[in-house]
């Protein structure tokens, strides 16, 4: 008996619907034969009359969790990002195991706020955030409401590590002629590792000595490198100058007519630029600390913000101003030791306004 074909849920379970006298019947079964199986047996039955056209619940359960969020990334699976469908699928296969398997209709506040007390215990703020922000979402497009508030951790902000400007020549001469000399130093250049893993050798011009970035490579749930169009953001598509002798050269030498300009794992690029940090002493900051370094040269050579922006490719001031802008230790000392001065006894003396000579005594 001929039945719809199966399709395969995240979940792994396989899932049939039925149209029997104008009513919907779902089907879910493990296996995709399992689920035919059953599709054929209810159609049967009801077309030999002894199975009654099905009724309407009048209060149907909601789906459960995990079938709620299976459905928001699957209706969305062709728009959204591979990063983000990923981070999704992950949060979905990790997180809140013992609410996935329930019905909405079934989770009371109480148990809500259990779950992320449970979470928190195994994951950052950070994490947990993020993985409650999607459960929002879900909840709110499956039941008409969200789920209730709930108390989450504070999120606590860790610093990504950088070099200082006083490290940043030394770091160019240690990765000069290695496999990540070319990465490395376009990451230096504001590259963020996406952008460097999508660049092509049409878009470089090494006579005008610009690169004009545009696209992105992320990986996608099966953890393999896809290539974009789209950047991060529209500020993200710009042209960059090559800054640096050093990297001009490097992608002279390597220099081919077309394709890709880095054909290896991003990994590995990571792993061997903190090979080379640590080696030289230098702080293990990989490919995306080495655009923070960037910023962070920027400010210490007192580049507008505006330009600064506009090279890195950020589209507004708070995200560059919050998360990338670090104050060299080295510009810290500076000014503490100008603060320091200027409260110093000896710069109390010199600050101190001159006496006013005595006025001439005036006779009777």
């Amino acid at each position: 008996m001929k039945v719809p074909k199966p399709r395969k849920m995240t979940s792994g379970n396989y899932y049939i619907q039925l149209r029997l006298g104008g009513k919907s019947v779902g089907i879910t079964a493990p296996s995709e034969k399992e689920c035919i199986r059953q599709a054929q047996y209810v159609k049967s039955e009801y077309l030999a009359g002894r199975r009654s056209e099905p009724q309407e619940d009048p209060t149907p359960k909601l789906p459960t969790l995990g079938e709620a969020v299976d459905k928001y990334i699957d209706d969305r699976a062709s728009v959204l990002s591979p990063a983000t469908v990923r981070g999704y699928r992950t949060i979905r296969r990790a997180r809140f195991p013992t609410l996935m398997d329930r019905s909405l209709s079934d989770i009371s506040p109480d148990q809500w706020q259990q779950a992320v007390n449970l979470e928190a215990k195994t994951c950052s703020g950070k994490t947990l955030k993020n993985a409650w922000g999607l459960l929002v979402s879900v909840v709110t497009g499956a039941a008409g409401s969200p789920p209730p508030r709930v108390k989450l951790p504070q999120v606590i902000t860790n610093e990504r590590l950088f070099l200082e400007p006083e490290q940043i020549r030394p770091f160019i001469s240690a990765v000069h002629g290695t496999p990540v000399e070319i990465p490395a130093l376009l990451a230096l250049h504001s590259l963020r590792r996406s952008e460097i893993m999508a660049l092509k050798w049409e878009n470089i011009d090494l006579e005008k000595r610009t690169i004009r970035v545009s696209g992105a490579a992320v990986f996608n749930e099966d953890n393999v490198l896809k290539q974009k169009k789209e950047n991060k953001n529209k500020s993200s598509a710009r042209t960059v100058p090559i800054l640096m002798d050093e990297l001009h050269a490097a992608l002279s030498s390597a220099r081919k007519n077309s394709g890709l300009v880095m054909t290896c794992n991003p990994n590995t690029i990571w792993a061997q630029i903190n090979r080379i940090c640590k080696k030289n002493g230098l702080p293990q900051v990989g490919v995306h600390g080495l655009r923070h370094s960037f910023v962070s040269l920027a400010y210490h050579l007192g580049v507008p913000e505006k330009v600064t922006m506009e090279l890195g490719g950020w589209s507004d001031y708070q995200t560059m101003r919050k998360i990338y802008t670090h104050i060299a230790r080295s510009d810290v000392t500076k000014y503490t030791g100008e603060l320091k001065n200027f409260f110093s006894p000896s710069a109390k003396k010199e600050n101190a306004p001159e006496a006013s000579p005595p006025e001439p005594s005036r006779g009777p």
